[in-house]
């Protein structure tokens, strides 16, 4: 495939990259807001081995987002695997020992993905970035978990060599969105997350809520979530007349070229929250005691965080009170 982030950065203009005998594997699975998060260092493996062949261990869901980077010249998307699926874990060690991999970033630092580095035999075990016990290049900071993700992986990265790590960028994730007859101006509003974490939920009702003074000040409020959340949005339309519901219409790209041509971005702490903040979206995210912004807060050209011990416990007038004015269009 075509490299278009290398060709656009020619090799002269970056680090002088390691001569590596063979291939370079990227692992990164998720979920979405990490995997969003991490494109900032794969965009700096990619210019450090600006000529060599790499691939993308990844995750189906992340797939279409990935070959579009331009970053890869594989992704190699594989459903995750149950420890018990023998004939599975076998297929994805043959396809490691013949992709012929001569360094591997594992960006995904798990048990599961530490477990991959031995799948490899001694004789063609390739340099490591991660942190699986006899690795070449060890991330050895004691402090690795209490940093942010992205100074995680940018310092994971500084001692395997790569010293600069540019912010996340998704300008290349765009989309024919006129099948959406958008309302101009729109905002994303963002009302649900993971199903077994309800403490990360605000309440519909304050959804709803916000909603109407959108509506009441001119802009359509945009509800974005999977299909599985039709119950959630039903009762915000319900109760908000106004708003406008994709649930379960949106790809990633499609979400990111939301993103980008919307008034402002609201919602819980959830991946495509990361995808709003990313993309440019001046973007509200609502935290509570189960999750900690110091570790994987949003990070964007304009991002506000709202935290409360309990989510019902944050206001309507505590989320208007930091609403950014959309610029004139």
């Amino acid at each position: 495939m075509t490299r278009s982030w290398a060709s656009a950065h020619p090799p002269d203009a970056m680090a002088a990259p390691p001569s590596l005998p063979g291939n370079i594997l990227v692992i990164k699975l998720g979920a979405l807001g990490d995997f969003v998060q991490a494109l900032g260092p794969m965009q700096a493996i990619r210019a450090h081995h600006p000529d060599v062949c790499i691939d993308l261990l990844t995750t189906p869901a992340f797939e279409e987002l990935a070959t579009a980077s331009g970053l890869f010249d594989r992704v190699i998307a594989r459903p995750r695997m149950k420890w018990h699926q023998i004939g599975a874990i076998r297929a994805l060690r043959r396809d490691l020992i013949q992709g012929d991999y001569a360094r591997v970033y594992d960006l995904q630092t798990s048990d599961r993905s530490s477990f991959y580095f031995r799948l490899f035999p001694a004789k063609v075990k390739p340099e490591w970035s991660g942190i699986a016990r006899g690795c070449s290049h060890p991330h050895a900071n004691p402090n690795r978990d209490r940093l942010h993700t992205v100074e995680r992986q940018a310092d994971q990265l500084a001692m395997a060599g790569i010293p600069s790590v540019p912010a996340a960028d998704l300008s290349f994730a765009d989309t024919d969105l006129t099948r959406f007859a958008l309302p101009d101006p729109f905002a994303l509003i963002v009302p649900g997350g993971a199903a077994h974490r309800p403490a990360k939920r605000w309440p519909a009702d304050r959804f709803a809520a916000l909603a109407r003074h959108l509506s009441e000040r001119d802009m359509t409020p945009l509800l974005i979530g999977g299909a599985d959340e039709r119950d959630l949005h039903d009762e915000i339309l319900a109760a908000a007349p106004g708003t406008r519901s994709l649930c379960g219409e949106t790809s990633l790209l499609d979400l990111a070229a939301l993103a980008r041509r919307s008034a402002l971005a609201v919602g819980n702490d959830t991946g495509p929250m990361h995808v709003a903040a990313i993309a440019g979206a001046p973007t509200v995210v609502l935290y509570s005691h189960a999750s900690d912004p110091a570790l994987c807060a949003q990070r964007g050209a304009q991002v506000t965080i709202l935290r409360e011990a309990r989510l019902s416990e944050l206001t309507l007038e505590d989320v208007i009170k930091v609403l950014p004015t959309p610029s004139p269009s």
